[in-house]
This record gives C-alpha cells, sequence and structure tokens, in this order.
C-alpha cells in the first residue's frame, strides 16, 4: 500500500528562507502568521492528511462513487467522516475573511496545506477545492445580500460551491453554450440547460451546494459576450438563512472517469432551477474568471503534489529493491544484488522528479504569495507589480507543473518496473489522477495560447517586462559570487533564450498568428524553465547562506545545492532547444492537408 508524508520542513524553508514571508508581517493577515503559527498549520495539516486523508486514497479510487436512483451520489466509505473532520478542524478558514468565520491568514498559508491535502488524496481534496474559488466570485461580484446569505457556511465548508461552464457541445469555447435564464420579475432567473465535467457537483459531504453557473439571459447576444453569471443553490435558503425546498437541479449522471474516481465528477441538469444574478447581466465570463484564476493555480499544485507523492513511494521502492549490480561494482556484496537506487538511471529519474515537486512547490507557494500582495501589499505600486507577475504567471503556473507533474508521476512509476503497472502498489492510480491536470481549467495547450495572445502584450508587455528585469537583477547580483555561478549562469543564458523568443513572437506573431499558435506551447515551457530556474537560484543562494551560518541539518542544505545543480545542469539547457522550435514557425504545422492527417 502507498504511503504519503508531508514535506513540512521543505515547506519551511521555501516560506521562511525563499520567500522571507516574515518580512511581511506589516501586512493585513500577516501579522499573525508567526513562525510558531506556521509550523502549528503545517504540522497539524500534515498529521491531518497523513492519518485521515492518505489512508482512504485507494480504497476510494476503488470504490468509487454512486450514483443513486433519486439523483444523489454516495461518496467511498469513510469520506464522510473524514469530510466531517475537515469542517471540525477548520481547514477551509484558514486563509478565510474574518468577517465571514474566516482565520484571516495569508493565502499562501492554505496554499502549502493544500499541497498536503492533494498529495494525501486528490479525489477528496477536490470537493471543497472549488469553493474558494466560488467564495472570490461572490466576494468581488456580489451583492451584500449574497455575500451574508452564502459565505459564512461556504468558508466553514458546510456548504460546497461549484463551477458550472462545460456543455456538451463546448468546452473552451464558451460563445456556444446554450444553457438559459429566463427572468421571472422577482430578481430571480429560471435556469434550464446541461453541464458536463462538474467536480463535486452532488455529493453527501455538505448540507448543501452553492453552484455557479454560466448562462445567457432571455434577450442576450448569442456569442460570448452575451453570458451571465448565476448562483444557482442545490437547496434554496430561507431568508432567515435555513434551508428551504429542493432547487430543479439534480447529477443526471456521473461521469465513468480515467482517474479521480473518488470525486463526483457530475453531468448536473438544471431544469427552471431558480438562479440568481452575480453582477450585472453579460458581465458573467469576467465574474467567472476570477474563480477559474484560482482554480487555475490550485490546479497546477495538483500536478506537482501528484508528483511529489509518487517520488516518495519511488524512493522507498527503489531503496528496497534488489535488481543487479551497481556499474562501479557490487555496493551490497553480502547480498546476490544491490538496491536499484545504485544505478544512474533510476537515479535520474528520481532526481528528475524531484527538481519539479520542489521547484514546483517554491512555484506555487510564490503564486500564493504573489495572491496576497495584490490585495495587501503597502503601495499600489506594489500591488500592481505583483498582479503583473502572477496574471502572466497563471498559465505557466498551470500549464507547466502539470506537464512535469504527470512526467515526474509516469517516471516514478516506471521506477516499479511491472509493479508500477499492478494496481495494488499504487502507482497507476498516482499517474490516472495526474493526468486530468493537464486537461481541465483549460487544457494546457489553451494556457499557452492564453500565456502567448494574451499575457505577454497586456499594458503594453509591461508584466513580461517586469519578469525579465527581476531575473536579469538577479543574475547580476549574483554573477561574480563563485559558489553561484553554477546557478546563475544558466540561468541568465536561458533568460537570453526567452527573451530571443519573445522577440521573434513580436515580429512574427502578429503578422501570422499561426506563427504564434506553432509557437506558444514552447514557449510556455521555456517560460516555465526560466521561472523554476529563477526559484531554484534563490534556493540555491538561501542554502549557501544557511550553510555559511551554522546549521544542525547540513545535510539538506547540502542535498538542496545538489539538486540545484541538477536542474541548471540537466534542464535549464533545454530552453535553447526549446528557441529553435519557437523560431521554427508554424510553415511545417500548417502545411499538410487537414484530410492527409
Amino acid at each position: 500500500m502507498p504511503s504519503y508524508h508531508a514535506p513540512v520542513k521543505d515547506t519551511q524553508f521555501v516560506l521562511q528562507h525563499v520567500l522571507n514571508i516574515q518580512n511581511y508581517a506589516n501586512l493585513e493577515g500577516f501579522a499573525d502568521a508567526t513562525p510558531d503559527t506556521i509550523a502549528a498549520v503545517l504540522e497539524q495539516g500534515a498529521k491531518f492528511v497523513e492519518e485521515v486523508l492518505q489512508p482512504i486514497n485507494q480504497s476510494g479510487d476503488q470504490e468509487g462513487c454512486i450514483r443513486n436512483p433519486d439523483g444523489s451520489v454516495t461518496t467511498p466509505k469513510g469520506f464522510k467522516e473524514a469530510y466531517r473532520h475537515y469542517i471540525d478542524g477548520g481547514w477551509g478558514t484558514l486563509s478565510a475573511p474574518v468577517e465571514f468565520g474566516g482565520q484571516g491568514l495569508p493565502h499562501v498559508i492554505s496554499i502549502a496545506f493544500n499541497e498536503y491535502m492533494i498529495s494525501a488524496n486528490m479525489a477528496f481534496a477536490m470537493y471543497p477545492g472549488l469553493t474558494h474559488g466560488a467564495i472570490s466570485s461572490i466576494m468581488v461580484r456580489g451583492s451584500d445580500a449574497q455575500k451574508q446569505t452564502y459565505i459564512p457556511k461556504m468558508v466553514t465548508g458546510e456548504w460546497l460551491g461549484t463551477m458550472n461552464l462545460t456543455e456538451p457541445h463546448c468546452g473552451t469555447d464558451l460563445g456556444l453554450i446554450r444553457t438559459k435564464a429566463e427572468p421571472q420579475g422577482d430578481g430571480t432567473y429560471k435556469i434550464t440547460g446541461t453541464k458536463i465535467f462538474i467536480s463535486a457537483g452532488e455529493n453527501d459531504l455538505a448540507d448543501n451546494i452553492i453552484h455557479l453557473v454560466l448562462a445567457k439571459a432571455t434577450g442576450a447576444p448569442d456569442t460570448v459576450k452575451g453570458i451571465s453569471l448565476f448562483i444557482v443553490p442545490k437547496i434554496l435558503v430561507n431568508e432567515d438563512g435555513s434551508l428551504g425546498a429542493q432547487n430543479s437541479v439534480m447529477c443526471g449522471s456521473l461521469e465513468h472517469k480515467m482517474g479521480i474516481k473518488a470525486n463526483a465528477t457530475c453531468v448536473m441538469n438544471y431544469d427552471g432551477a431558480t438562479g440568481y444574478l452575480v453582477g450585472e447581466r453579460e458581465k458573467g465570463l469576467q465574474a467567472m474568471f476570477i474563480m477559474m484564476n484560482a482554480a487555475r493555480l490550485g490546479v497546477g499544485q495538483q500536478g506537482m503534489a501528484l508528483g511529489e507523492v509518487a517520488y516518495q513511494n519511488a524512493v522507498a521502492y527503489a531503496k528496497d529493491r534488489i535488481q543487479g549490480r551497481a556499474l562501479t561494482g557490487p555496493q551490497n556484496p553480502q547480498a546476490k544484488a544491490d538496491p536499484i537506487i545504485v544505478h544512474p538511471d533510476v537515479r535520474r529519474m528520481l532526481l528528475d522528479a524531484r527538481v519539479y515537486n520542489e521547484g514546483g512547490r517554491a512555484f506555487a507557494l510564490w503564486g500564493g504569495l504573489l495572491v496576497d500582495l495584490v490585495h495587501k501589499a503597502q503601495t499600489e505600486e506594489e500591488r500592481q507589480q505583483a498582479d503583473d507577475i502572477i496574471s502572466l504567471l497563471t498559465p505557466v503556473l498551470k500549464g507547466f507543473l502539470t506537464d512535469k507533474g504527470y512526467e515526474a508521476a509516469t517516471n516514478c512509476q516506471q521506477v516499479f518496473g511491472g509493479h508500477g503497472y499492478i494496481e495494488e502498489w499504487g502507482m497507476s492510480q498516482f499517474v490516472r489522477d495526474a493526468r486530468i491536470s493537464m486537461i481541465y481549467e483549460g487544457a494546457n495547450g489553451i494556457q499557452a495560447l492564453d500565456l502567448v495572445a494574451r499575457k505577454l502584450g497586456q499594458n503594453g508587455g509591461r508584466a513580461v517586462r517586469a519578469f525579465f528585469e527581476m531575473v536579469s537583477t538577479f543574475c547580476a547580483e549574483h554573477k561574480d559570487t563563485a559558489e553561484m555561478a553554477p546557478f546563475v549562469a544558466p540561468l541568465e543564458k536561458a533568460n537570453g533564450h526567452l527573451q530571443a523568443a519573445t522577440m521573434w513572437l513580436m515580429q512574427n506573431g502578429l503578422t501570422n498568428p499561426n506563427n504564434a499558435g506553432a509557437a506558444s506551447y514552447p514557449y510556455m515551457q521555456m517560460m516555465g524553465l526560466v521561472t523554476l530556474g529563477y526559484l531554484w537560484a534563490k534556493m540555491a543562494k538561501a542554502a549557501h547562506d544557511a550553510l555559511a551560518a551554522g546549521t544542525d541539518d547540513e545535510s539538506f542544505f547540502k542535498n538542496k545545492l545538489i539538486t540545484a545543480k541538477h536542474f541548471a545542469e540537466r534542464h535549464l539547457v533545454e530552453t535553447g532547444s526549446l528557441l529553435r522550435k519557437v523560431e521554427a514557425g508554424s510553415d511545417t504545422i500548417m502545411a499538410m492537408a487537414a484530410n492527409d492527417f
């Protein structure tokens, strides 16, 4: 049976030594995030996921969810009890607003805990996962009455939230949606239509489910400009806050999936269900994007978190599995063979997974901190810069980390050989669960196109210029330091490749949009590598500083330097070949007739 131990020490390293979270104590919410508080949250969070969530992960995958004849859904054995522990522990309240019952801690702290939940049991983590995004949308666009009615119960976890976008005939192209909203004259709407792929759309965990639904109101343009956003509760809420009648919304069926089988992914049928407009009519997409961007950060973390749990189990197996002899001679002479961790190719797969897990953790936590700074930084200039950087990097965080997380999971499955293909070892589940992260919340090709077609040119390219300056400044400050040379020199070169690719896109993408489309995916990979290269260089600097100051844990910091060097030597160098792919343009890709494929 697979196991999992939350990487509390590495999380603490990133928060304290790389992001220097203690330097933000003057900002709202950060004053309460003392080192002792953070340590308590992470340690208790680790205990919760290791003792409550991880033991029902594999059984939940095997059992799956059941749709009952009345449309209700029963989750796997142990999930209701685990969710009660989640509510009682206040885990959903960590970074929620104090005025609605939350603890008001920085978002970056809940990001850290969220990783542990995903690694321990991704299907479970998905039940409350979209609730926080729904809260964000209602907080920004909802009326005061809507905030008071829905948010407090969603903060505690008593009520869950979902996101309803996709329909059977359309996914990314939301202008094609057919779900209709008919005004009733009393401020409500009747919502009619079918949504598919709705995570946690129906379940037996929460007392109510607050669906956020995209629909076109009567008379609205039948395009993307005609979309509005509606709150459609599973159970209607009375004026006094008590639960009333069942709304006309039902789970029509459960999707049969490759992975995340313990999460109820539903086809949702709305048959004249009562809905409440969020914000302005025909401004629904902007309201939903608040939720989608939050979800994309969480999905990026899913890839990394599954890579982490797969890595932990692969390491344990590699140390235990006896097979063959080391190329340099027996390492275990008393036995007939050596453990497979002596083999360079096994170590390659493990180190490749580790550099993306630890680099991805730093990326996700940095993303969480930037979200905090967007709202809480002291000056408008600081808030704007944080917003620019996180807006630019959101598609990279989602697309790049899920690609690499899936790659890590499959490599770690490979370490097991044939046993990795057998369900009882659990590696198959990690691979199957990780695969969806590359698809939903905007497939990774769409993330790449969003980066190239929208994010690069926003505000005259202000965000990407700030990104280049940030990396260049770090390189300039440390390039003449001998111990930093192995990390800074490759980073500086990779940053140059990315700048060259950006210039090529500026010169060739506008004249032929297919050039931008063909270049978008390798460009996203380049930006992901440079971002992780920057973060690994910062981690190397922090490790050097800790060793120079003296530490009781030399091996941790020395291993951090080894891992950083592995990334610089074997991964950051890929930006050169990716630049060639960008510059190849679209001629060959577009040359073949569709019928010839």
